[in-house]
């Protein structure tokens, strides 16, 4: 696709270009699936996401604060430790589409290549951002109080 052309999706020179990643930072960052198809909603796909997150983390690569895995998207913030911002992405979108493709016997993308990033620069924006993050599921009704939905994590307690 040639970049300014009217075949380019609103948005997608931005998400593109001019990135721009330090460790010790945190990012907001949202990632969605393929064509937005449901494909978190499986519980199988749902797990592979969270639990890779928090490997991550564990692994010292970043340091998760919040994640939400919607049935066709993920919204997380983590602050960056190793990895550069691209590097995170890819790996992260890479493993989970590999096993959520043996996980649900499917083939093909599961998401999208680009993503959206934020940097955070004050615990006031994070805060907003953390209940942004663990509202969702309750702004898309499925359910009426984040804490009934299976599929979050969060540091803190709100």
């Amino acid at each position: 696709m040639v970049k300014g052309t009217s075949e380019e999706k609103p948005h997608q020179q931005s998400l593109r270009g001019g990135r721009y990643d330090e460790s010790g930072l945190y990012y907001f960052l949202t990632t969605v699936t393929k064509e937005r198809m449901k494909l978190l909603s499986e519980p199988a796909a749902a797990d592979i996401v969270l639990d890779s997150l928090r490997w991550l983390d564990r692994d010292d690569r970043i340091m998760l604060i919040t994640a939400v895995v919607m049935p066709d998207h993920l919204h997380f913030i983590a602050c960056l430790k190793t990895d550069s911002l691209p590097r995170l992405m890819h790996s992260l979108k890479s493993y989970t589409a590999n096993e959520i493709n043996k996980a649900l016997g499917r083939k093909g993308r599961v998401w999208e290549r680009q993503y959206y990033e934020r940097v955070i620069r004050d615990e006031t924006s994070l805060n907003g951002i953390i209940q942004y993050c663990l509202e969702n599921p309750v702004r898309k009704r499925l359910v009426s109080n984040y804490r009934d939905y299976k599929y979050w994590f969060c540091v803190y307690d709100f």
